[in-house]
């Protein structure tokens, strides 16, 4: 483990990290959040979601930095005001609704504020409603004017594998006009190429005037790689793949047994 340096900001992921598997703030994660708020050390959180997905944890939490939705593609305000936007190149969109459809898998699109589907029966589609706590509106087929406006697009399935081959196919075929990783084992998110968890870091500490150095970070999914390699600290959840353990500073708990809070009393607070 290496040792931290001055933290100024901590940056957590939400869904693996923040909240349990049931998608649950545990009394400890709040208190833990709080304390951090009472030590003059910032809060944000940044994940694949919708802002609007994150709102239910920004009164509880106080939030009061910018909040990073889809990864980056979408900063906002805590009151849900959009500060800056990266939408995908309209050619990099309908090139990787092409890929998931190839591979099998269902494919999502975020567009403004509305979440695009063509099948409300889909996987996952229920589970989302209820995490993000709004629904989806159906569509025949994803147009143009859809795709010229997409911040995220996300490959859906079951069969992890196929999951896993996606990624590796879409990031080989977009290349540097896309970041694609994947959010869970079952979600390939699609972004702006400059719109990944390592250019929320670059720029929060350009937001809040500290160098990245001060900033630490926790996740537990590759995705959130991006974000250890840029900031001065990481810790990965102790449900995280070996392969993220092995990129981060510091592994916790995992988030059915408090690991956030661990973490952050641990590694941030040094309270032992």
């Amino acid at each position: 483990m290496n040792a931290s340096p001055k933290i100024s900001l901590l940056l957590a992921d939400v869904d693996g990290t923040l909240v349990t598997r049931d998608k649950v703030l545990t009394e400890r994660a709040l208190k833990a959040v709080h304390s951090l708020h009472d030590k003059g050390i910032r809060f944000a959180i940044t994940s694949g979601r919708p802002p609007k997905g994150m709102a239910m944890l920004m009164a509880p939490l106080a939030i009061d930095t910018p909040v990073a939705g889809f990864n980056g593609g979408l900063f906002v305000h805590p009151d849900l005001s959009i500060i800056e936007e990266k939408l995908l190149p309209s050619d990099a969109a309908r090139q990787t609704i092409d890929l998931i459809d190839g591979h099998g898998l269902d494919s999502w699109v975020y567009a403004g504020n509305d979440w695009l589907i063509r099948d409300l029966k889909a996987p996952h589609v229920d589970r989302e409603a209820h995490t993000v706590q709004f629904g989806p509106k159906v569509v025949k087929a994803f147009d143009d004017d859809m795709l010229s406006r997409a911040v995220k697009i996300v490959g859906v399935g079951d069969d992890l594998d196929r999951v896993r081959q996606c990624e590796a196919d879409v990031q080989k075929a977009l290349g540097n006009r896309a970041t694609a990783a994947r959010s869970q084992p079952y979600y390939l998110d699609v972004t702006h190429p400059n719109a990944n968890k390592g250019a929320v870091v670059l720029t929060l500490a350009k937001l809040d005037n500290i160098s990245p150095e001060e900033i630490a970070t926790i996740g537990d999914m590759p995705n959130d790689v991006l974000m250890f390699r840029k900031s001065g600290f990481s810790i990965a959840m102790g449900n995280a793949s070996d392969e993220v353990k092995s990129q981060a500073s510091a592994v916790t708990d995992s988030n059915q047994d408090e690991g956030f809070a661990k973490a952050v009393r641990k590694f941030i607070l040094k309270a032992g």
